[in-house]
């Protein structure tokens, strides 16, 4: 009660406020205008025309300046109550005590270049992202929420920062902080330099992805982030739209999970909940969309989707060479049941990594299952994946380290039979030696 009244209170004397400073823009306007329309009736003779025609050029002049700074003073003072009013109604006011940076608007204005269309960087259904650099070097992503329905927006953007605001996991983007100067509140995450999953898997120029263990390794690393997710976030969530698009890459091609505007939070004993229809097709469990509830199921089939683009490289429902639309999901698990798995590949593999990629299809397999119950949770795929990755990296170890005494063996081998002869040249001259000193001694 005490709150409501405080923000009735609030909003009374802001009221005022507007109030006020409208009466005295309309009072200094009419003044102005008065005396520029009907200025003050003036004896004039003809010895002092010269000097009142002066006079009121400087009147006129007075008065058009003194209209103009009162314009802009009160532009600036009518801005700053708006950006108040904003920060108040967006949550400013508990928001800053959390641990995020509070940007102004000026300072993403300017370090987006006033969100340039070549600063974007992504667009999705509920707004656009822009790369932004601040003055230190630091660099971010800005996400600008679009839409003319600015409650719609604020529910959007107060559903995000709820979700956002619960994890912190290496795998994870990180929130860097908030604007809440604007009607609709901006997000401002760390900036991911190398793009998305997506790209590096269809852009046939990428490198990222060129071999079974760069591909294994960012499998792995997003099995960890859902799994944190489901089971270890505070309070765990679903994530709602797991696809390659929203599974971006470092520097060092570390995956980190994106977007979590169709993300929702789960309660103590609940296992599914009754949400509205969002996602990707193509990567929408099937469950999900006859029922519309959500659970964490739905986010596992469509890593099992995830997995099938990684190995295949072909996107979800995309067109066959006659044209027609076909199920990659459903092509690769033909092909593993009748062992063309290898032909469907997106990428060069080793005799030694083809039993682990078969392991992996198998996985994928599980995934899919277009029962829910039947599916593996997220903590059981990302301990397999985890196993696999730790067994491929011993594999590759050995076989470097085998590969490495074969070298040096072979180093070993050519350095003695080059030095042998040399080897022999002390005998030899130690042999003459003594028989010089022989020969000394028995001359002697």
């Amino acid at each position: 009660m005490l709150g409501i009244l405080a923000k009735e209170s609030a909003r009374t004397r802001l009221e005022i406020t507007h109030a006020v400073v409208h009466w005295a823009c309309v009072v200094m306007v009419k003044q102005v205008v008065k005396d520029l329309v009907s200025p003050p009736l003036l004896q004039v003779d003809h010895h002092s025309s010269s000097f009142l025609s002066i006079e009121s050029l400087d009147a006129v002049t007075g008065g058009t300046i003194s209209l103009v700074i009162i314009g802009v003073l009160l532009y600036i003072i009518l801005r700053k109550l708006r950006k108040d009013k904003n920060f108040r109604e967006n949550g400013g006011m508990v928001l800053k005590h959390q641990r995020v940076r509070i940007f102004s608007e000026a300072e993403l204005a300017k370090a987006t270049e006033n969100y340039n269309d070549h600063k974007k960087l992504g667009e999705g259904g509920f707004g656009c992202v822009y790369k932004g650099v601040l003055p230190d070097n630091t660099q971010l992503a800005v996400k600008k929420f679009k839409g003319v329905d600015k409650a719609q927006m604020n529910e959007e953007f107060q559903h995000e920062i709820g979700m956002v605001l619960q994890v912190n996991h290496k795998n994870v983007v990180k929130l860097l902080g908030l604007c809440l100067q604007t009607k609709v509140p901006l997000l401002v995450y760390e900036f991911i330099s190398n793009g998305t999953l997506f790209h590096h898997i269809h852009d046939r120029k990428s490198q990222v992805l060129r071999t079974w263990t760069d591909r294994l390794r960012v499998a792995a690393e997003t099995a960890l982030a859902l799994e944190y997710l489901h089971s270890l976030a505070n309070p765990p969530m679903i994530h709602g739209d797991v696809k390659t698009v929203n599974i971006l890459l470092d520097e060092d091609g570390t995956a980190k999970m994106a977007d979590f505007g169709a993300s929702v939070l789960i309660s103590p004993g609940q296992t599914d909940i009754a949400t509205r229809i969002q996602g990707t097709f193509g990567y929408l469990d099937p469950e999900y969309l006859m029922t519309g509830n959500l659970t964490v199921k739905s986010d596992v089939f469509s890593f099992g989707v995830v997995l099938v683009e990684l190995m295949t490289g072909q996107k979800p429902n995309s067109n066959a060479k006659s044209g027609e639309k076909r199920n990659v999901v459903q092509d690769s698990i033909s092909s593993l049941e009748n062992n063309h798995l290898f032909k469907i590949l997106d990428f060069e593999a080793d005799e030694e990594e083809l039993e682990e990629i078969e392991v992996v299809a198998e996985l994928a397999k599980r995934c899919v299952n277009s029962s829910g119950v039947k599916r593996p949770s997220m903590k059981e795929v990302s301990d397999e994946l985890s196993r696999l990755t730790s067994l491929h990296e011993d594999l590759w170890g050995q076989k470097n380290s085998e590969e490495t005494e074969h070298l040096l063996g072979k180093s070993a081998l050519s350095f003695n039979e080059n030095t042998s002869p040399s080897m022999n040249e002390p005998q030899m001259a130690q042999s003459v030696i003594s028989l010089e000193i022989e020969n000394y001694s028995n001359s002697i």
